[in-house]
């Protein structure tokens, strides 16, 4: 079992975000849940300190207090979709040409079909819960200053590690403002400066999000351990690679052509580390990467940052219990992924599957990334809410290397950690960089790399003049899909909306359709700009 912990329980801190009007908010204000204790209070235990960085970790795997439901960070939906992964894969992946789902709980189709309004539940329910991250964050950062650990006696010990804590904070923070900006474009920038009174925060723009995002990147690095920080803590590999990722889509961002050019250093450093591609002899080294134990069965080395999951401790119905379950239904057979039963509901268009060579209806490409389930599936969608419309795709489950089942034996919650950031997706972000020309990435080494990923793929390796912008697009879809990377990237290459890349149900319509490019970012929920007048809606919406 993963020695995790991530409840903190009585505690002010773990505040009620609502995504309803009368109480959503600005990332600033939330409601006591009545379940307070004081600073001091709270802080007269050492290990609190530690306790509240977890809750912060946390955040992105857990949906509220007590397991799967009750007492929810996020109200005005039902917990399981308020879970941050959950959310976050609804926005990078529901919507792109690898996903669809069968559900028709209240907007979800219009993710895929690309009609979302700003009254959307879902947009919602994942714009509150950033908040609710980004409160946490800030209120632990207020209560960790200098000033506060002496008047309360903490010793020196204690303190210096307090400081790596605070450089945590601070990038998960960064983080969450990184998913903001990208997504939703502006929005309100609250940090532990900011008053604790009730204020209405001024709108921060795109830019503004992107310069504080970078800046804390830039000063967080030198203040967090090197790599081998404690198991799901963040260290500078994790800070590097989001601040690269901050730079591939600084063109979209800001309008900044030099992004490539600063992303490679940052890449060339992350690569040095010591990360390595888990690719095992006689093993299949990717399905391991998603497997229950992927935290120990060598996988975890090529992990830069992964979010835990753990079938007896994180309970929650998103992360990877939702995409190992979500993932199984028709005549799939449970037992083969772990878990009591299968949701009937996430599976892919044929546009993905056709990315492999050679995968059919009849026939099954070599490439083990193309792990699709085909049995009693049709490989075009002429139904959405018909789980056997589509392939289904196998890459998460609840079963170890040697097979046998996660730590819940009843099978609901699953133990495979998430990777937010691998070697891999490294090494595709260095090729990219290589073929737009950036500076200090060679095609060469570039080569080299997408060979590692490709024989680990049992893939046929490419050439030199095979290494493209439309093949390195593909890859990462092979390599990354389900992995929260699709949306951006397809942003990023100019493909996400409009018409030169139509994929079945884009637009809603069965062939699928152009959309219009304002899509490219998500409007401000309407809640919100209710909430706060300050705030100010995205063009188009």
């Amino acid at each position: 079992m993963k020695n995790i912990k991530i409840k903190l329980l009585g505690i002010s801190l773990l505040l009620l975000v609502t995504i309803f009007p009368s109480c959503t908010d600005d990332l600033n204000q939330v409601p006591d849940n009545g379940d307070s204790k004081s600073s001091d209070e709270l802080f007269k235990d050492p290990a609190s300190y530690k306790q509240f960085l977890a809750k912060i970790y946390a955040g992105l795997a857990v949906t509220g207090q007590q397991g799967p439901a009750g007492s929810p960070d996020v109200s005005g939906v039902d917990e399981g979709a308020s879970d941050y992964l959950r959310g976050y894969y609804y926005l990078q992946e529901l919507t792109t040409d690898l996903a669809v789902i069968a559900w028709g709980d209240a907007t979800i189709q219009d993710f895929h079909n690309q009609t979302w309004t700003s009254l959307d539940t879902f947009l919602n329910a994942t714009y509150a819960r950033f908040s609710f991250q980004i409160v946490n964050c800030n209120e632990f950062l207020r209560q960790t200053t200098d000033e506060k650990l002496t008047a309360r006696g903490v010793d020196a010990t204690l303190k210096t590690e307090i400081g790596y804590f605070r450089a945590e904070a601070r990038f998960m923070r960064a983080l969450t403002y990184w998913h903001l900006l990208d997504a939703y474009g502006g929005g309100s920038l609250v940090t532990e400066e900011s008053p604790i009174d009730f204020y209405y925060p001024d709108y921060a723009t795109r830019a503004q999000l992107y310069d504080f995002v970078e800046s804390e990147l830039k000063t967080i690095i030198p203040l967090l351990k090197p790599r081998g920080n404690e198991k799901y803590r963040a260290d500078q590999g994790a800070a590097k690679m989001l601040l690269a990722n901050l730079y591939m889509n600084a063109k979209v961002y800001v309008n900044d052509n030099d992004g490539f050019n600063k992303a490679v250093p940052l890449l060339n450093e992350i690569i040095a580390s010591g990360y390595i591609i888990h690719n095992p002899a006689g093993r299949n080294g990717y399905q391991e990467l998603f497997l229950a134990d992927n935290d120990k069965n060598g996988a975890e080395n090529e992990f830069i940052f992964t979010v835990a999951s753990d079938g007896l401790n994180t309970q929650t119905f998103g992360g990877t219990t939702f995409l190992t379950h979500a993932a199984v239904g028709g005549s799939m057979k449970k037992d083969d992924f772990g878990i009591n039963g299968g949701w009937g509901g996430i599976r892919t268009t044929s546009a993905f599957v056709k990315m492999f060579p050679g995968t059919t209806e009849a026939a099954n490409t070599s490439d083990t990334r193309g792990n699709f389930y085909k049995d009693g599936q049709s490989l075009e969608i002429k139904d959405i809410s018909v789980f056997t419309d589509g392939y289904a795709v196998q890459k998460f489950r609840n079963l170890t290397t040697a097979g046998v089942p996660g730590s819940d034996k009843k099978g609901d919650f699953v133990d495979s950690d998430f990777p937010l950031f691998r070697l891999a997706d490294t090494y595709l972000l260095y090729a990219e960089c290589a073929i737009r020309g950036a500076s200090g990435a060679n095609l060469s080494t570039a080569v080299t790399y997408v060979n590692a990923l490709r024989s680990r793929a049992k893939a046929d390796v490419i050439t030199q003049s095979q290494l493209t912008l439309p093949f390195i697009l593909d890859e990462r879809a092979r390599e990354l899909h389900w992995e929260l990377h699709r949306r951006t990237d397809l942003v990023r290459f100019g493909k996400f909306t409009g018409g030169s890349y139509i994929w079945p149900w884009k637009g809603g319509v069965e062939s699928g359709a152009p959309t219009q490019s304002y899509r490219d970012i998500f409007p401000i929920p309407a809640n919100a700009l209710s909430a706060n007048t300050k705030l100010i809606q995205n063009p188009g919406y």
